[in-house]
C-alpha cells in the first residue's frame, strides 16, 4: 500500500475533478474507489483540520469502497456515483457506526436505526458515505447569539478562503467542498442555509423546490420548508446528485411530486447556451440598502455577463413585499412539534426524547452547551407543539400568500421573466416560504479573497431550468476560488 505523500502526489488532480471525470478514472483502471477514500481522508486529517468541517468519518469507509471495486470488477458500476465518496450534514440519519447530532452535545452519542431515505438513494447509487459535516447547531434554532457554524460538539467551522463569514448553517457541508474534503457534500436549508454557505465558501449550491427530495430521517426544523440539497465544486456534479436523491417516498407525502422529474435527461439540461433569449427579472429592493458597494458592483459584472450570454436582465422590478415582512412564527411553531416528534420516535436508548429532556441537558452541561445561551430553543418550547394556535395558521397563510401569490410567483408571471436573480443569499426568505428552487454559484471574489456568489430563483420544479443557467454561466466565468495553491487562483 503507498504511503500518504505518494497517495497525495499521484491523485492531487481529483481536487479540481468533476464526478464525471473522477469515474472515468475508476472506470479505466487508474484509480480505484479505495485510493480515492484515502486521499480524502487524508485530506481531512491535514487540510479539513483548519476549516474544522469534518464531524466524523465513516470506520467502514475503506471497506465499503473495496467492496464497491470488487462489485465494480463484476457487474460494472450501478450509476455514475459508484465508488464516490459523499458527506453528509450531522442532521441526516445513517444506521451505520456514525452519529447523528446536529451539532449537539446531548445527542454526540445517538445512533440512528437506519438510513434516511436520502442516504439510501445514496448507497442504491453506489457512492460511499464518507462521514458527517459539522453544522450550525440545531439549523441555527439555539440562540440569536451563536454564530454560524458553532455547535457545541464540534466547535466552529471556518471559512477556507479567510476570516470570513463561513455561512449558516450547512457551513461544514459547504467548506469541506470548497477543500475538496469528499466528491460532494449534502446541506440542508430552512431559510438560506445551502445558499449562503455555498455562496461564502465559493462553491455551488443547490436548493430544490419543496417535495423534490425526501425529509424522512433528517432532524427536522420546519414541517413545510426544510429541504435536503447538494453542495458541490461543479453545475455537473450538483446535477448528478439531486438525479440521485430524487424519489418518491411514501413516509414523506409531499415528494409525489418528484415524479415530476422522471423524464428529465438531465446532462441534455447542461448547455452552454441555455441563457439564449432567458428574461431575469432584478428585484433591486429586496438587497439594495443592504449590499455593500463592492459586491453591488460584482452583482452588476454578473449581470453585463448573463447579457453577453444572450439573457435579458429586466431591472428594478416591483415583487410587492419585503422579506421582513414574512412572519417568523410559522418556524417557532413548527420547529417544536417537528422535533419532538423525530426524537419522541428514536431508540429507547436515547435519553433525549423532546425540547424538555434538551433543554435540561444543556443546562447540566451549561459550560458545555451554553456559550451562546438557549433563548430561541425556549422560545420554541413554548409553543404548544400541537400546530392549532391562530397565530400559527395566520402566519403559514400570510407567508405563502406573501411569498408566493404576491412576491415570487406573482412578479415572475406579470414581468414575463424566467427567473429573478440575487446577489448572494438575498431572496431567500421568500424562497423558502413559497418552496421554489434556488441555485448559487461562485461568480467572483472580493478584493480581501472573499468569495461572491450569483444565485437564481425559479417556480416550482425549475430546477432543470436553472441547473441549465448555472451551467453556462459557469463554462462562461470559471469563477471559482481555487484552493490547492497557497490559496491562489
Amino acid at each position: 500500500m503507498e504511503n500518504n505523500q505518494s497517495i497525495r502526489n499521484r491523485f492531487q488532480w481529483v481536487t479540481e475533478a468533476s464526478i464525471p471525470m473522477i469515474q472515468t478514472a475508476l472506470e479505466e483502471e487508474t484509480l480505484t474507489s479505495e485510493e480515492l477514500v484515502l486521499f480524502y481522508l487524508d485530506r481531512i486529517s491535514t487540510e479539513g483540520q483548519t476549516s474544522n468541517a469534518v464531524l466524523e468519518v465513516n470506520p467502514h469507509a475503506v471497506q465499503i469502497a473495496q467492496a464497491l471495486d470488487y462489485e465494480r470488477t463484476l457487474s460494472g458500476k450501478r450509476s455514475v456515483l459508484h465508488g464516490i465518496p459523499i458527506l453528509l450534514k450531522d442532521n441526516m440519519d445513517t444506521g451505520d457506526a456514525m452519529h447523528t447530532s446536529a451539532g449537539t452535545l446531548a445527542l454526540a452519542d445517538y445512533y440512528a436505526e437506519q438510513d434516511a431515505f436520502l442516504v439510501k438513494q445514496l448507497r442504491k447509487a453506489g457512492a460511499v458515505i464518507l462521514g458527517k459535516t459539522n453544522m450550525t447547531e440545531l439549523a441555527n434554532f439555539m440562540s440569536d447569539q451563536m454564530p454560524n457554524g458553532w455547535s457545541s460538539r464540534g466547535g466552529q467551522v471556518h471559512n477556507p478562503h479567510g476570516e470570513f463569514e463561513v455561512g449558516g448553517s450547512s457551513s461544514g457541508a459547504a467548506a469541506a467542498a470548497a477543500t475538496s474534503l469528499a466528491s460532494a457534500s449534502i446541506g440542508t436549508e430552512t431559510t438560506g442555509s445551502i445558499i449562503h454557505p455555498a455562496s461564502q465558501n465559493g462553491v455551488v449550491g443547490l436548493k430544490p423546490t419543496i417535495g423534490a427530495i425526501s425529509r424522512n430521517g433528517i432532524i427536522p426544523l420546519s414541517i413545510t420548508q426544510d429541504t435536503p440539497g447538494p453542495m458541490t465544486r461543479t453545475v455537473t456534479d450538483a446535477a448528478l446528485i439531486f438525479q440521485a436523491l430524487l424519489g418518491y417516498d411514501p413516509e414523506d407525502p409531499i415528494t409525489i411530486y418528484s415524479k415530476k422529474y422522471a423524464s428529465v435527461n438531465w446532462m441534455e439540461c447542461l448547455k452552454k447556451d441555455a441563457l439564449q433569449g432567458v428574461r431575469i427579472g432584478i428585484a433591486s429592493s429586496i438587497f439594495r440598502n443592504e449590499v455593500s458597494e463592492e459586491r453591488m458592483e460584482l452583482f452588476k459584472d454578473a449581470l453585463m455577463t448573463l447579457e453577453q450570454l444572450g439573457a435579458e436582465v429586466v431591472p428594478d422590478i416591483d415583487i410587492g413585499t419585503q422579506e421582513d415582512d414574512l412572519a417568523y412564527n410559522v418556524l417557532l411553531h413548527e420547529c417544536k412539534a417537528a422535533f419532538n416528534s423525530y426524537l419522541g420516535k428514536t431508540a429507547e436508548t436515547n435519553p433525549i426524547r423532546s425540547i424538555d429532556d434538551l433543554l435540561e441537558f444543556n443546562k447540566k452541561h451549561a459550560k458545555q452547551t451554553l456559550r451562546y445561551g438557549q433563548e430561541l430553543l425556549e422560545t420554541i418550547n413554548s409553543r404548544s407543539g400541537t400546530l392549532t394556535e391562530p397565530q400559527y395558521i395566520e402566519a403559514l397563510m400570510r407567508n405563502r400568500h406573501l411569498a408566493e401569490g404576491i412576491a415570487l410567483g406573482k412578479a415572475l408571471k406579470d414581468n414575463h421573466v424566467d427567473i429573478l436573480a440575487f446577489p448572494q443569499d438575498h431572496g431567500c426568505s421568500l424562497q423558502a416560504a413559497a418552496g421554489y428552487p434556488s441555485i448559487t454559484i461562485p461568480a467572483a471574489v472580493s478584493r480581501s479573497g472573499e468569495p461572491f456568489g450569483l444565485t437564481f430563483t425559479g417556480t416550482a420544479y425549475s430546477e432543470p431550468a436553472l441547473l441549465g443557467y448555472a451551467y453556462a454561466f459557469e463554462q462562461q466565468t470559471q469563477s471559482r476560488r481555487l484552493l490547492n495553491s497557497s490559496n491562489k487562483k
